[in-house]
């Protein structure tokens, strides 16, 4: 990007985001931002790439859909481990004919006001980041996201015990039934906004929920479900030692999913990914309410001893009974490297 744009583009920023606020003592601007967590707090870092083509396709998402996914993919992982965000850093790659166009401008601004209004709506401050050309013709963006949590209190994967309840956050399904529906008539997506209605348009993540499961002491082992259920349970029962055993009868499906056979919804539920809920463990004792911070919450399985993970379903048909207890073999996101 030529300096004059990349001027242009930290001029805007500086217009859009907050100086300073909260933990941000000193914003955009300078050669660094300047944070101060709270006091006897610890320091959570996190960071996500946004692919063109890989995390939203340009003729596919809306703008400011990419824009919002970006920022809620690295807030999703705060929220797992019951962190309060802090800051944002945006590092952005763009094609060099992108800002050129009137279509590319717009493009780079809705990006910019998805990324903004969900930073806005969850008091996670812009504090800088960097600028470049991008080497081909697909937009690279990579956030950088720091949250804090009282030391020693953070949730993590690595706590579940044989006889732990596990739990899911809200609805599954959703993502992938939308991203289906997204890949046949990109057209009628143009127009959504972030009203709860579209889960992989405009995925919500769980900070509230994962502040009070760090507050209540509910959670044993916690995990957001990025890459589906199958793939992050695995996850989560590798880091704890134990294994798993879940009822695909109790999963909570997503309403979009009533579109689908019920092969396909039992599919998208157990592998689809970008749901981003939590998943989480809690102690047999424990007692788990059925909302947190006003999101459902859904008992689907429990922790066992030993290792991997295994799925029941009751209630398919007496031809099916030999697949009853079968064991999970991933089948959810994984990047090819």
């Amino acid at each position: 990007m030529a300096v004059r744009g990349e001027l242009e583009w930290i001029a805007q920023l500086r217009r859009s985001a907050p100086r300073t606020g909260g933990a941000l003592r000193l914003g955009i601007g300078d050669d660094c931002a300047v944070l101060r967590p709270p006091a006897g707090h610890d320091v959570l870092v996190t960071t996500d790439f946004s692919l063109d083509g890989v995390h939203f396709r340009r003729d596919w998402h809306p703008a400011h859909s990419a824009g919002h996914r970006c920022l809620a993919r690295g807030l999703s992982d705060l929220a797992a481990m019951g962190a309060r965000p802090m800051a944002a850093f945006l590092s952005l790659a763009l094609p060099r004919g992108l800002r050129k166009t009137a279509a590319g401008r717009r493009w780079v601004d809705g990006f910019l006001a998805g990324l903004l209004t969900l930073a806005e709506r969850t008091g996670t401050p812009l504090a800088g980041g960097d600028t470049a050309t991008a080497p081909g013709e697909q937009v690279l963006a990579d956030i950088v996201l720091l949250g804090s949590a009282p030391r020693g209190t953070e949730l993590r994967r690595s706590g579940a015990r044989a006889g732990d309840g596990i739990y899911v956050t809200g609805a599954l399904g959703g993502a992938a039934a939308e991203l289906e529906m997204l890949s046949h008539r990109p057209s009628r997506f143009r127009t959504a906004v972030a009203d709860g209605t579209h889960p992989h348009l405009f995925p919500v993540p769980r900070l509230a929920v994962g502040s009070q499961l760090r507050r209540r002491g509910l959670a044993t082992a916690c995990i957001d479900l990025s890459d589906g259920l199958a793939t992050d349970l695995q996850h989560l029962c590798k880091e704890s030692g134990v294994g798993a055993l879940v009822d695909a009868d109790m999963f909570p499906h997503h309403p979009l999913l009533q579109r689908q056979s019920p092969e396909q919804a039992h599919t998208m539920a157990l592998r689809g990914g970008e749901d981003y809920e939590l998943l989480f463990t809690a102690a047999r004792t424990a007692r788990v309410p059925k909302r947190i911070a006003g999101v459902p919450v859904t008992r689907v399985g429990v922790i066992t001893f030993g290792s991997g993970v295994l799925i029941d379903q009751a209630s398919v048909r007496k031809e099916q009974q030999a697949k009853l207890r079968e064991a999970l073999q991933g089948g959810g996101w994984e990047h090819d490297l």
